[in-house]
């Protein structure tokens, strides 16, 4: 078991005053048997109402409603968790799951609804194509079918690291050939979703203590990975942009259906078009 500090820091800077309108952040860590969270603080300058909620993945979002005009902004993050992830994880995959294809029973299959659906436009249908030269033959074993698109994107895909905001659409990423660890997440997911899996999108912080990892400067960084849910295993995690599987090194913060809805933080300001100057993320992730 590993004990580890994540601070997070981002800051927006702004050339004027602002009006800042309600600003979402997701930055607490998800419990889990393999993750148990020992506290969190989290300071906002200019000084702002906080309430905390649920959203319909059960991910915790803070929102901070602002009342003073104001030239920057100041979201600060200090989690300490327990982290129980085994490195080689065995899963208990079921029986009627063990190859593919395979069919999720009626009431999954509802659960899971657009988690299984592909939410990125390819009329020409080439992630499919791409997707189905990694079925070996019919049946096969699920969880190699798994391994091995993961690792194939990393095989196909270049990691390289991203400022700008957005992410590639999947056929985008394919045809680049390079992308940042949200479009190695994003290819991973819709990549077997066109093979009929439920998949979700996780962001949260990798652990790099060794600096041999993918997607970080440093011990640690945001990150973006991904899970599949395989009947028996529950979801399992699959790191494409370091051909991982399994928890371990990594602290997951949100899940969601899209990238866009597993954003640290999201918000707007009220101002001139032309007040936005900067912005800046820093996260260290300590034992």
């Amino acid at each position: 078991m590993s004990v580890l500090k994540i601070h997070h820091r981002t800051t927006y800077c702004y050339n004027r005053p602002v009006s800042l309108r309600p600003h979402q952040m997701m930055l607490r860590p998800r419990e889990s048997r393999e993750l148990r969270l020992r506290s969190i603080d989290l300071t906002i300058t200019p000084g702002a109402v906080v309430t905390w909620a649920h959203d319909v993945a059960g991910n915790m979002v803070a929102t901070a409603t602002f009342h003073d005009m104001t030239d920057n902004l100041v979201i600060e993050s200090l989690a300490e968790i327990e982290l129980d992830a085994v490195a080689w994880p065995v899963f208990d995959v079921a029986a009627s799951a063990i190859s593919y294809p395979f069919r999720y029973t009626a009431d999954e299959w509802t659960d899971l609804g657009a988690l299984t659906t592909p939410q990125y436009p390819d009329p020409a249908g080439r992630l499919r194509t791409w997707s189905l030269a990694f079925v070996r033959g019919e049946p096969t074993d699920t969880l190699a079918l798994l391994k091995d698109i993961n690792a194939g994107v990393l095989a196909w895909i270049s990691y390289q690291g991203r400022d700008d905001e957005g992410t590639q659409s999947p056929v985008h990423t394919l045809e680049r050939g390079w992308g940042s660890c949200r479009d190695m997440a994003v290819l991973f997911v819709e990549a077997v979703r066109t093979l009929g899996f439920g998949a979700r999108i996780v962001s949260g912080y990798l652990h790099n203590p060794s600096q041999e990892l993918a997607g970080t400067m440093g011990s640690g960084s945001t990150h973006a990975w991904a899970e599949v849910y395989v009947p028996g295993a529950g979801w399992i995690t699959f790191d494409p942009t370091n051909r991982s599987v399994g928890g371990a090194n990594l602290i997951p913060v949100a899940v969601g259906r899209d990238i866009r809805q597993v954003m640290p933080v999201t918000g707007e300001f009220f101002g001139m078009s032309d007040a936005f100057d900067a912005m800046s993320v820093e996260v260290s992730v300590q034992a």
